[in-house]
C-alpha cells in the first residue's frame, strides 16, 4: 500500500510532465515493483490526494488512465484496486468448465453459492430436457470468481437423477463438469446463445458493478455424445471482465 514516505517528493509541480502523468508513472512503478499486488485496494482518494499533493480532479484523471491501461479496476462503492488481469484474458471457443478455464489462465477459481435446492421441472424445462413435467431437478446459483474478482453469476439446472449426491456436493469449490465426469457423464457440446443486457440491482450487487453496466448473458444447453441434455445454464458475465474468442469459416461457393 502507498505510504507517505514512499510518495514523498514523487510528484513535482516544477516537473515538465503534467501532474496526472507523474501520478500514473508513480502508481505504475509501485505495481511493477510488487508493492501493489493484484487484487490489492488502493487507499481512499482523499488519502491519495494528500500523499501525492494533487487535487482529486488530477488524481481521477490518473486513475482513469490506469483503468484504460488495464492496471487498475474501479469498484462502485469500494474504490480502486489493482487489476488481476482477467479483463484481458480470453475465454475459449471450445467447451470447458469455468475451473478448467481458470487453470489454463493460471488463475484461482472460487464460488459463492447463492442458492442450491431441489425442485420439480416446469413444462418448459420438461421440453428442454426431454423429460416428464414434474421430474425432480436440481438448481444451483453461484457467483464465480477469478482471483477473488467476481466474473459471473451462474444459474444452472440439472436433472437430479443424473447425480444422486448433488445436494451433498460443496459447489463453493467443486466443479460441476468434474462432478458429472466422475458420474460417468461427459459433456461434449453446448448449444449456446449470447446477448447483451444491462445489469439490474441484483446482478450489480453480486458482480460489484454499477446498475446499468453491460452484461453478456450466455444461455447454454449442454449435452453428452448421444445428444442427451445434461444441464442448462444462464451465465451473466460482467461485460468488462469477459471476452469470448471465436472464428467464422466461409464454405465453398455453390
Amino acid at each position: 500500500m502507498l505510504t507517505a514516505s514512499e510518495t514523498a517528493g514523487a510528484i513535482r509541480s516544477d516537473h515538465p510532465e503534467p501532474l496526472w502523468i507523474q501520478a500514473v508513472n508513480m502508481i505504475t512503478a509501485e505495481i511493477d515493483s510488487g508493492a501493489l499486488r493484484p487484487g490489492m485496494r488502493l487507499p481512499p482518494e482523499r488519502e491519495l490526494c494528500q500523499q501525492l499533493s494533487i487535487s482529486r480532479v488530477t488524481l481521477r484523471k490518473a486513475l482513469n488512465q490506469l483503468v484504460e491501461d488495464g492496471l487498475l479496476a474501479s469498484s462502485h462503492g469500494r474504490g480502486w484496486y489493482v487489476a488481476s488481469g482477467t479483463p484481458n484474458k480470453e475465454w475459449p471457443n471450445s467447451l470447458e468448465s469455468f475451473t478448467e478455464t481458470a487453470v489454463r489462465m493460471g488463475l484461482r477459481s472460487s464460488s459463492t453459492v447463492l442458492a442450491s435446492s431441489p425442485r420439480h421441472a416446469s413444462i418448459d424445462e420438461a421440453e428442454e430436457f426431454s423429460i416428464a413435467p414434474g421430474t425432480r431437478m436440481f438448481s444451483l446459483d453461484r457467483v464465480r470468481y477469478l482471483d477473488d474478482v467476481p466474473i459471473a453469476i451462474d444459474y444452472t439446472r440439472v436433472p437430479a437423477d443424473l447425480v444422486p449426491d448433488f445436494e451433498q456436493t460443496d459447489f463453493r469449490t467443486a466443479s460441476l463438469y468434474e462432478t458429472l465426469l466422475n458420474a460417468g457423464l461427459g459433456p461434449v457440446r453446448a448449444d449456446t446463445t449470447i446477448e447483451a443486457r444491462e445489469a439490474d440491482a441484483y446482478a450489480a450487487r453480486h458482480l460489484d458493478i454499477e446498475v446499468g453496466k453491460p452484461l453478456l448473458v450466455m444461455n447454454q444447453l449442454v449435452v453428452d455424445a448421444s445428444g442427451k441434455p445434461l444441464f442448462a445454464s444462464k451465465i451473466q458475465y460482467s461485460g468488462e471482465r469477459y471476452r469470448l474468442r471465436t472464428f467464422f469459416a466461409r464454405g465453398p461457393r455453390r
